[in-house]
């Protein structure tokens, strides 16, 4: 099992919530990318190393049914996307157009993409659902890309849903959202959290059994105590 292989299937057990606050306190505050909900297959978490996709605002000449044959279109972006990652499509908060539809999911699908997270709405919401892949965007609109965005490029930073995005950084997307690691910060991010997740936990087990908030969340030091004394157990 790869480093990778090892920090997914633990960040597969830790919630967005949890990583918001692992990353404040590390300085880092914005993080989730807004208007990624779930809109379909989003019950299980996904982690992955992002693929970036950026558009830009429409303009008249380049944003033509005629772009979509083009070697730099969405459909190269498809191609050149690996097995296990997670397409981070900048569409600038675009929600009257769809970025793309079902035929494009599909292909993602296919190659083994693991989810979709955008800030843009998808367009034929019912076939895009009937793909099965992995989809956080904000909502749907009959409307073709070229309504309202110009296809830029690919594996390039980009903002998406305000959030500053690199290729190669980590994904992680739930019922809450999608948040993003830093590439550089993922080794400690994964131990922390992976911590922060076993001690509320406990926390959560001590108020099932009664116990008050105050110096139980966070914890004190007399609680901290009894957590490192019960760890080795949980």
């Amino acid at each position: 099992m790869n480093n990778d292989e090892q920090s997914f299937n633990a960040l597969a057990k830790v919630t967005t919530a949890t990583l918001t606050t692992v990353l404040l306190k590390k300085g880092l505050r914005n993080v989730w990318i807004r208007g990624a909900r779930p809109l379909c297959s989003a019950s299980e978490r996904k982690v992955g190393r992002a693929f970036t996709v950026r558009f830009i605002p429409a303009r008249e000449d380049l944003a033509t049914p005629a772009s979509w044959s083009s070697p730099n279109s969405t459909r190269g972006a498809i191609e050149q996307m690996p097995e296990g990652c997670i397409a981070v499509v900048d569409a600038n908060g675009v929600t009257d157009a769809g970025f793309w539809g079902d035929i494009l999911c599909q292909r993602m699908a296919e190659r083994g993409v693991a989810a979709l997270v955008s800030d843009g709405a998808v367009r034929d919401l019912a076939g895009v659902q009937s793909t099965g892949l992995a989809i956080w965007a904000n909502g749907a609109a009959a409307p073709p890309s070229v309504a309202g965005l110009t296809f830029a490029d690919w594996e390039q930073p980009v903002g998406c849903g305000g959030v500053a995005v690199f290729p190669g950084d980590v994904i992680v997307a739930d019922i809450d959202g999608a948040v993003v690691i830093p590439a550089a910060l993922l080794d400690e991010v994964v131990e922390e959290a992976v911590e922060q997740e076993r001690l509320e936990a406990w926390i959560m087990n001590e108020v099932k059994n009664g116990a008050a908030l105050p110096g139980l969340y966070p914890a004190n030091e007399e609680n901290r105590a009894r957590y490192e004394a019960a760890k080795k157990d949980l």
